[in-house]
C-alpha cells in the first residue's frame, strides 16, 4: 500500500499530464459541437466540474472515486427498500435497530454473535 505522499507523486507524474491533455481535448471539442446537442451538454458538464476533478491530483489522501462510500451505504439503501415490507411500522423500527447494531459491530470489527 502506498503512502499519501507516494500516491500524490504518482498522480503528479502520471495523471496530471493525461488530465491536461484531456482538458484541452474537451475544450477544443466543445467548440466544434452545438451546445444543445447531447454531446455538447456532456462536454460542458465535464468542463464545469473540472476543478473538482483536479483536486484528486493535489492530495494523496483523496480517492479518485467514491466506491468506498457507495459500498458502505449499500446495505442501508437495500434495507430501506426492505423496510417497506416489514409487516408493520414497529417491525420496521426493530429491523432498523438490528441493522444499526450489526453495522456498528462490523464497522468496529466486533463479533455480534460471540459464542
Amino acid at each position: 500500500m502506498l503512502t499519501h505522499k507516494e500516491r500524490l507523486a504518482i498522480r503528479q507524474e502520471l495523471s496530471v499530464p493525461i488530465l491536461c491533455e484531456m482538458h484541452q481535448w474537451l475544450k477544443s471539442t466543445l467548440h466544434k459541437c452545438r451546445h444543445k446537442a447531447w454531446i455538447g451538454k456532456a462536454l460542458a458538464y465535464s468542463l464545469s466540474r473540472w476543478e473538482k476533478l483536479m483536486l484528486y491530483c493535489t492530495d494523496g489522501r483523496l480517492e479518485i472515486d467514491n466506491n468506498l462510500v457507495e459500498n458502505a451505504i449499500r446495505p442501508v439503501a437495500i434495507g430501506r427498500k426492505n423496510y417497506l415490507f416489514a409487516g408493520s411500522h414497529d417491525a420496521a423500527q426493530r429491523a432498523t435497530m438490528i441493522y444499526s447494531v450489526l453495522g456498528t459491530c462490523k464497522m468496529r470489527g466486533a463479533e455480534p454473535f460471540p459464542g
